[in-house]
């Protein structure tokens, strides 16, 4: 009995010696993995900040943000909006002042379209993002800054400038407010937790009103120096080597008083956006891709002359002006201009006219419609009755009411122009 009893004791010893040491393996593991994760925290750019580790650059990227975001930025003409620009540093001595740079405006939905755009735009970049609540304008920041380090490419291409509902101050992002994007290693990983972000909000709804004209203007000032520009929609992207092609033709100077129209298409599908008129006209042919507002408002674009443009006579690979084309209501061209052209009404808000507008003052300021031979934007998708927000049509209403009264302004502007819209 004496041997049962220390038996079992030993038995036991050696269970409980067991059981201590798996604890101990389980304690080591919980604190190298606990380790782990401190080090990737401290590792991603948005959650390093101590002076002694974070590399030059990436300090003074810090540091520019930061005083960017607590000058409290700039209220714009109706006090409605609070506006911050040039969030990132970046060096300017890369670009020419003959140049053509590329100008966009989105809200947090679309910015995971930016990829695309940077990807067939080898130039300069400005894009003007609308947050349309402190929560958004918390996003934006820890976006936009994870973008600065993780998309180096991006980073010296492309200005990004914020906008604010004037009753929201944006600041720099805090610890506990980057869980979203901690983990995010690369370019690529970032837009895609854009677009997943995206997917969740619904552009030109909520209490905010989208700034659309505002937007343009602050992108368009963006560019700074830079002589020629063009203004898209976020969700479209140029033909290959538009700018390089343009900078061609106007090498040898041209009028001031010359806009130059950029034909715009929608395509169905997205897998392979077209680069060249031979890949856009091959998916036209099977109806891939039609005229941009189709189905919409084709008079809005009808002055393209979509016709003649796809049955232009091939010629050589430059680009060339095709022919001139007179304004008239209600065409809203996408077009290159001079950096100088009249500025869009920052009245027009959310939907309809907003793009109108600016292209009436620009016939009855007398300038000169010239439509590009080869050149084209393609928007992603084809726009549908069904896609757009329930205020719409009243959104609609209000703003040509508004265009009505803007028109008789026009007449007081231009006294000395016989041109009307």
């Amino acid at each position: 009995m004496p041997g049962v009893v220390r038996c079992s004791f030993f038995r036991v010893l050696l269970i409980a010696l067991l059981l201590v040491a798996l604890l101990q393996l389980l304690y080591l593991s919980l604190l190298s993995n606990l380790h782990g994760q401190q080090q990737q925290r401290s590792a991603h750019p948005v959650h390093a900040g101590a002076a002694n580790t974070e590399p030059q650059w990436q300090r003074e990227q810090r540091d520019h943000m930061k005083a960017v975001l607590a000058s409290g930025g700039i209220l714009d003409g109706s006090g409605q909006y609070r506006i911050y620009r040039h969030l990132l540093a970046r060096e300017e001595k890369a670009f020419k002042v003959l140049d053509l740079a590329l100008a966009s405006h989105t809200s947090l939905n679309n910015v995971w379209h930016l990829q695309d755009l940077v990807e067939r735009w080898n130039g300069k970049i400005s894009l003007s993002l609308f947050a349309s609540s402190s929560a958004q304008a918390k996003v934006a920041t820890v976006l936009l800054f994870t973008i600065a380090q993780l998309c180096p490419s991006l980073r010296q291409r492309v200005s990004f400038h914020l906008v604010c509902q004037s009753g929201d101050q944006a600041v720099f992002p805090e610890l506990e407010d980057q869980a979203e994007f901690a983990d995010l290693r690369t370019c690529q990983a970032v837009f895609a937790k854009a677009a997943i972000m995206g997917s969740h909000i619904v552009n030109y709804a909520g209490n905010a009103s989208y700034p659309n004209n505002l937007l343009r203007n602050i992108a368009r000032a963006g560019i700074g120096s830079t002589t020629f520009v063009l203004v898209v929609d976020i969700d479209m992207v140029p033909s290959e080597g538009l700018r390089s092609k343009f900078l061609d033709l106007v090498a040898q100077g041209v009028d001031t008083h010359t806009v130059f129209v950029v034909p715009a298409f929608e395509i169905r599908h997205t897998r392979r956006l077209p680069g060249t008129k031979e890949e856009l006209l091959r998916l036209y042919q099977v109806g891939e891709v039609r005229a941009f507002y189709e189905e919409l408002c084709p008079r809005c674009q009808a002055p393209t002359n979509y016709s003649s443009w796809l049955n232009l006579p091939e010629k050589s690979a430059r680009l060339a002006m095709a022919y001139v084309v007179e304004w008239r209501d209600p065409w809203e061209p996408f077009y290159i201009g001079n950096k100088d052209v009249p500025s869009y009404d920052e009245r027009f808000k959310q939907y309809g006219f907003n793009r109108i507008s600016q292209a009436c003052e620009l016939n009855i300021a007398g300038y000169t419609f010239a439509v590009l031979d080869s050149a084209f934007l393609v928007h992603k998708g084809h726009k549908l009755p069904g896609d757009f927000h329930s205020q719409k049509d009243a959104e609609n209403k209000r703003n040509r009411q508004l265009y009505r009264g803007f028109k008789e302004e026009l007449k007081l502007k231009y006294p000395d122009s016989t041109r009307r819209c």
